[in-house]
């Protein structure tokens, strides 16, 4: 078995993620705010990596049917129709829609997956949903990384808290945990078991939580804390996020 760890995406090459499933967690708030858009009916999301991005491809694609959404530093991008928010992907602004996207840490870390065999996103409220897709790789004997987008480039509890939930739960029996795991799940794993099962307390520790927080934005950290929230299983794939079928 083999699960492994990324505490960020810096320096992760092709090697590290081909031929493997790939699970991407942004919880604060990327792959926590896919999760609440897939939910209320959007047909999809396309990350990108700059807004300059963001603006061509809604161009190319039509106005009528795509809205911009996304964040600079945690705060709402100029002239983009949403922000970064899971409390805004409502269905009357995101049912019918696609989503073109650019955030800070977030969509970085899913277009560094290219070359994998699958790439979830994962996230506290979905976390059921992501967890049996993981025990199902694991058994069809896909090798599996966890990619945490971080915080700028750096570790960030909030990430790597929800990478050690993730790994429990793939593991199916978090009393069981075999001993051959990479140092960096086993850390993750560590880390979930020192806070214990309540998601609120790591994630308002965290930098990025405290960020948000004097942001006036602490309502997204409690909702991005609520596990299987959004019970759907995001899936990057021809590039772009789509709700795969829930195992």
């Amino acid at each position: 078995m083999t699960i492994d760890v990324a505490f960020t995406p810096a320096g992760l090459g092709k090697d590290e993620v081909a031929g493997r499933a790939v699970f991407v967690i942004d919880i604060l708030r990327a792959t926590t705010v896919v999760c609440a858009a897939l939910h209320h009916g959007a047909k999809g999301v396309i990350p990108v990596g700059s807004v300059e991005d963001a603006i061509k491809m809604a161009q190319v694609l039509g106005p009528a049917q795509v809205v911009l959404a996304g964040e600079r530093q945690g705060l709402p991008i100029a002239g983009f129709g949403l922000g970064n928010s899971p409390l805004e992907m409502v269905p009357p602004a995101v049912d019918g829609k696609t989503i073109v996207m650019t955030t800070t840490n977030g969509t970085g870390a899913l277009l560094a997956t290219s070359g994998a065999a699958a790439v979830y996103l994962a996230a506290a409220v979905n976390l059921t949903v992501a967890g049996a897709q993981l025990r199902q790789a694991v058994a069809a004997g896909l090798p599996v990384v966890i990619v945490c987008a971080g915080r700028e480039g750096r570790f960030g509890i909030d990430d790597a808290y929800a990478a050690g939930r993730l790994a429990l739960e793939g593991l199916g029996d978090p009393r069981r945990v075999p001993g051959d795991l990479p140092d960096a799940t086993v850390a993750a794993i560590d880390l979930a078991r020192r806070y214990g099962s309540s998601w609120r307390r790591p994630l308002r520790q965290s930098a990025a939580g405290r960020h948000l927080k004097a942001l006036g934005m602490a309502g997204d950290v409690d909702r991005s804390a609520e596990q299987d929230r959004y019970p759907v299983l995001p899936q990057f794939v021809d590039r772009r996020v789509v709700a795969a079928p829930v195992p």
